[in-house]
């Protein structure tokens, strides 16, 4: 048996129980498919923009996680299983909150702190998991990240201990964060331009999706943050910058992801200033 049949049995199993599951090019998930290079297909979530893109191979990290053992086995999926060097899975699409954590300081404060749960043990720490789902936090503590929806975590086996429920006190990390975030103003609306006031996308869903895609990238950023921030606001306002549909409530979503990763008001204001002169808007 070949690493990468055995890499798929995997993920067959892993998905006949109910995780949603997706392969991994060493720690990140595939980028691009051969149809979708350079960004052809017009968006890529984690990559250069996010956008429509309908092609079937496993090109959109969390978002083509798939418990549907005909889309795993499928030809599309194949190049990438044979490329895979592990299995990663959807928690928020299987109901579940990770408690990623990467240190032991970080163990020993989850044991002093959280309910006993589930536990697998990583290379440099646990996961703990969770019965219930939450937003996706990174460094809610020194070395605590949380994984729930619009995350992937890597698949290091069934772990210990019965699931239990998510406690309060990890939403109460994720709440915690975010209230030290400053929203955006509404004045940060983008206007619709003349004659154009209608969106192009002509469905509400892909612009919800483009800005989750966009938030997401900015959560995982693990280094240049400030330069990941200024590209994921040029390719926001790059397809929705024109047509009117985006508000401040957007905005601030936007915002509040960039802030989380400890950028000030002040370099969020000018990340999106500057990429709406770039552009023209």
């Amino acid at each position: 048996m070949t690493q990468h049949t055995g890499i798929r049995r995997v993920a067959l199993s892993l998905a006949a129980v109910g995780l949603p599951v997706l392969p991994l090019r060493g720690k990140v998930p595939f980028g691009n498919c051969h149809a979708c290079a350079d960004n052809a297909c017009g968006g890529r979530p984690n990559m250069k923009s996010a956008g429509p893109c309908r092609c079937p191979a496993p090109c959109h990290a969390w978002a083509a996680a798939t418990t549907d053992p005909a889309v795993i086995a499928s030809p599309a999926w194949s190049p990438a299983w044979r490329a895979a060097a592990s299995v990663a899975y959807h928690p928020g699409g299987a109901g579940l909150t990770v408690v990623d954590l990467d240190n032991a300081a970080a163990v020993a404060w989850a044991r002093a702190t959280l309910p006993a749960t589930r536990t697998v043990p990583t290379t440099r720490g646990e996961h703990w998991i969770y019965r219930g789902t939450m937003r996706s936090v990174n460094a809610v503590r020194d070395g605590v990240d949380i994984k729930s929806t619009m995350a992937y975590v890597r698949w290091r086996g069934p772990g210990t201990r019965a699931i239990t429920a998510l406690p309060e006190v990890v939403r109460a990390l994720a709440v915690k964060e975010s209230s030290a975030v400053r929203p955006a103003s509404q004045a940060l609306t983008v206007p619709a331009p003349a004659g154009e006031g209608e969106c192009r996308h002509r469905t509400p869903a892909y612009l919800e999706r483009g800005i989750a895609m966009a938030e997401q990238r900015i959560t995982e950023a693990r280094k240049g943050v400030h330069a990941t921030v200024y590209r994921t606001f040029l390719a926001v306002l790059s397809a929705h910058g024109r047509c009117g549909c985006l508000t401040g409530a957007h905005v601030a979503r936007l915002f509040a992801a960039a802030q989380a990763k400890g950028e000030s008001p002040r370099h969020c204001t000018d990340a999106w200033t500057n990429a709406r002169t770039r552009l023209g808007l």
